[in-house]
């Protein structure tokens, strides 16, 4: 007897009403009489968690893209009940949840709508795989922006767009590829000048369509787990950027010579070659901090070893290397090769330590050794062991960081260019498959690493660099964004990608300066050059095959651009350390988009190119070829031109002229910039003096400045300095006063004030009440003048 055993196909599937309710603390569980149960979790006033399931009961409460040294706390929490609703109201905003739907709108409490459910929760059920695919889709106005999403390679407002979350090996992207290496399912969105932002915690496969299927209409979904999702609420875009990053983590301050210009290409060998390389930096006195070794440097591409015949001894290199100033940078990758003769390889196969596939074989795939087998960094003890494995690079040959590449996991020669899905995890006790694990494989390669970086490290502080990466990376690792191409299209793009991921809480990361694939013109080496000073992690990296790439490969002129740029990011190094001491203390992007500036300026929500970098610099990179000038759009307020001291008004587009060794650069008024003196490597020199770049402004702007020793962990006791320094500017008048914080002396003595766009003559200077004696002809206040670090109070005088 033949019978049809086909499954029914049931579509999407809705919750039912909602029959009952519960309130524990800050969590509301709605019941329905279909098996839904809604948790609603009051975290904050302004966020709230949203969690879903349609089996009766929820799943452990486990993710690793929450910072669980983050607390908590709430001033209002009241829960109401009406005939066809219930109402959830904090001290920012109010939730209404349909009895008969279990829709949910989130409004502000003047009744203004928030973010709205459409459909709202629903679900499709598996067959193949089990478990539920999870959707929602939430209601658009016209008018409403879209951004965030980390590394994306498309435009900066995804209004329009469908968007993919799948760790992916990209070889030479282009514009608008999906997926890409990084999955950060985190989006803010802008209507009618109100911020509110969305992480959907989700780890499986996963999409994000911003009215692109349906106008009026966004969406989110997931092929498994569950609908899981914190709403943030601003209304300004800087509170929600800042309460998503609290929520998932900031990183610890990295040593300052990790923001420094560093070299990289595929590949560096023998150790003739990185000497000759970090000998001609020296030469043409371009700064330089850090020297990396890809692959090459291994024996057969084996982690954690050295080829005898390229790098015979490395103890010696790499203290050679450091006494010129040039920190090492290795690479690891996870593939380990099976060879039984290799001692990881043996240690791991002995420990059970590779991911297995479904029906118990380890996992084997080709990387860059061969055949390879592959840690399960979701397993705790795997991770301790990994992080291990460091002491001996770290501890006592004296390389200073780690670059861990091809761990979304790439494999070669598949299709799927990855692990296949039935491959098995631990996930920290909460047993999955590939599906789950794939897109935090990456982040949780490099926890390990970094934990076994600073174990070994200890007491200086760890560098590491990550290509794949979830929500919460940012805790453990630097990034970069892939192997990307030489060209123009592509410099757009690393600008681009840069401020997505800063607004999307992964700030330190940066671009291969020049391009990965291929290779650049003059030109465009030189404007990738401008631009990339200006990201947080500055690093020119190139593939061998495709040519010389670094500075002196293009011509004598470029050679000087390259230098002027490098110089001006070693000057700049305590405006940028102070960047990152506000990213990790106070959640407050490094790179800002101009939405993020001025999101009540419409202008602003489809611009691409310019952006803040910090909170007071105008950065605009030339992006085509052949330029000598561009029009870009100045936000609100008034800047000073860095190039020519001239004050232009902003909220306006305009032509701005720039010759091949400028970019457009612009300073905010009332702005106090400080800089070091130009150094070939950070701790080459003690500075004699912190200069100050102090733009006039008629009325008041504060500013700061952070110092402490530049690495170790002696900040994290209080020996720091946060120099707050508030500029008042009148109409004959000019006072600068400073504020510490902090035990840490630098060992300066002196500060050089210069002032910029002083509207008057100098008549007198006062110090800390106290007249000053000074010669005209002597004393020039725009050529700068020398006074005592710890001063209260300048005033300086006109007539």
């Amino acid at each position: 007897m033949i019978i049809n055993t086909e499954l029914e196909y049931k579509g999407d599937l809705f919750p039912a009403t909602i029959t009952s309710f519960t309130k524990e603390v800050d969590s509301i569980d709605f019941y329905t009489d279909n098996n839904v149960i809604m948790r609603v979790t009051v975290l904050r006033d302004s966020m709230i968690r949203f969690r879903f399931t349609a089996k009766g009961y929820f799943s452990n409460d486990f993710s690793y893209a929450i910072d669980k040294r983050q607390s908590h706390g709430y001033n209002v929490l009241e829960v109401t009940e009406a005939d066809d609703h219930f109402k959830i109201q904090t001290s920012k905003v109010y939730v209404i949840v349909q009895k008969q739907s279990a829709r949910v709108g989130i409004y502000e409490l003047d009744g203004s709508p928030i973010l709205e459910d459409e459909l709202g929760f629903h679900w499709e059920e598996c067959y193949e795989f089990g478990g539920n695919i999870v959707k929602m889709s939430k209601m658009s106005p016209e008018g409403e922006s879209f951004y965030g999403l980390g590394d994306k390679p498309t435009h900066l407002n995804l209004k329009g767009k469908r968007l993919e979350n799948w760790a992916t090996d990209q070889y030479a992207f282009h514009k608008d590829q999906e997926p890409l290496y990084k999955v950060v399912p985190f989006y803010i969105g802008l209507r009618e000048n109100k911020a509110y932002g969305v992480f959907f915690d989700n780890t499986f496969r996963s999409f994000f369509d911003f009215s692109h299927e349906r106008k009026g209409v966004t969406s989110f979904w997931a092929d498994g787990g569950e609908m899981n999702y914190y709403f943030i609420y601003g209304p300004k875009m800087s509170d929600v950027v800042t309460t998503y990053t609290h929520l998932t983590g900031k990183p610890e301050l990295p040593p300052l010579w990790t923001l420094g210009y560093h070299q990289c290409k595929w590949s560096y060998y023998p150790e003739s070659k990185v000497k000759e390389i970090t000998s001609k930096f020296r030469e043409l006195q371009i700064p330089c901090d850090a020297i990396y070794l890809d692959i090459d440097y291994m024996e057969g591409f084996r982690c954690f070893t050295w080829s005898k015949e390229y790098f015979p001894e490395p103890k010696r290199m790499v203290q050679e290397l450091a006494k010129d100033g040039f920190k090492t940078v290795v690479i690891i990758d996870p593939g380990i090769k099976i060879d039984n003769d290799y001692s990881v390889y043996k240690e791991a196969l002995e420990k059970d330590y590779f991911c297995k596939r479904a029906d118990g074989p380890y996992m084997k795939g080709k990387v860059w050794p061969g055949e390879c087998n592959f840690p399960d960094y979701t397993n705790p003890e795997v991770r301790e062991w990994w992080a291990s494995l460091f002491k001996e690079m770290i501890a006592e040959i004296g390389v200073k960081g780690v670059w861990n590449d091809m761990n979304e996991p790439a494999v070669m020669e598949v299709p799927t260019k990855t692990f296949p899905l039935d491959v098995r995890h631990n996930y920290d006790g909460n047993n999955c498959s590939h599906r789950k694990a794939h897109n935090v494989y990456g982040t949780q390669m490099a926890r390990a690493t970094y934990h076994g970086v600073k174990r070994f490290a200890f007491p200086k502080r760890p560098f590491v660099i990550t290509r794949s990466a979830y929500s919460g990376a940012q805790r453990y690792t630097s990034s970069w964004t892939g192997d990307n191409v030489a060209t123009w299209e592509h410099l757009w793009i690393a600008n681009v990608q840069m401020q997505r991921m800063s607004i999307s809480g992964m700030g330190f990361t940066g671009s291969d300066i020049g391009g990965f694939a291929e290779q650049p013109s003059a030109e465009l080496y030189a404007r990738w050059i401008q631009l990339g000073v200006f990201h947080p992690f500055c690093r020119t990296h190139s593939s061998g095959h495709h040519g010389d790439q670094e500075p002196w490969s293009f011509g004598e002129e470029v050679i000087d651009i390259t230098r002027k740029f490098v110089e001006l990011r070693y000057q700049l190094l305590p405006y940028l350390y102070t960047m990152f001491w506000q990213y990790i203390n106070d959640g407050v992007p490094m790179l800002k988009p101009l939405v993020y500036f001025d999101q009540e300026d419409p202008q602003t929500h489809y611009r691409t190119d310019e952006f803040i970098f910090g909170n007071q610099i105008l950065v605009c990179p030339i992006l085509e070829p052949n330029a000598q000038g561009r029009r870009m759009y100045l936000p609100q307020g008034n800047w000073y031109n860095y190039w020519t001291n001239e004050l232009v008004k902003g909220k306006r587009e305009l032509w701005v002229a720039t010759d091949f060794d400028q970019i457009p650069l612009f300073v905010k008024e009332g702005t106090i910039i400080p800089k070091y003196p130009v150094q070939q490597y950070v701790g080459q020199i003690e500075h004699p003096e912190l200069s100050l770049e102090v733009y006039f402004k008629l009325g008041k702007e504060k500013s700061f400045v952070y110092e402490d020793a530049q690495d170790g962990y002696d900040y994290s006791k209080g020996r720091y300095s946060y120099k707050t320094f508030t500029l008042n500017g009148k109409e004959k008048e000019l006072f600068i006063t400073q504020h510490k914080e902090g035990s840490f002396e630098a060992n300066y003595s002196m500060i050089k004030i210069k002032v910029i766009g002083l509207p008057f003559e100098v008549k007198g200077i006062e110090i800390d009440n106290e007249k000053i004696l000074f010669d005209k002809n002597e004393i020039n206040i725009t050529e700068g003048i020398v006074i005592d670090k710890d001063f209260s109070e300048l005033h300086i005088i006109g007539v």
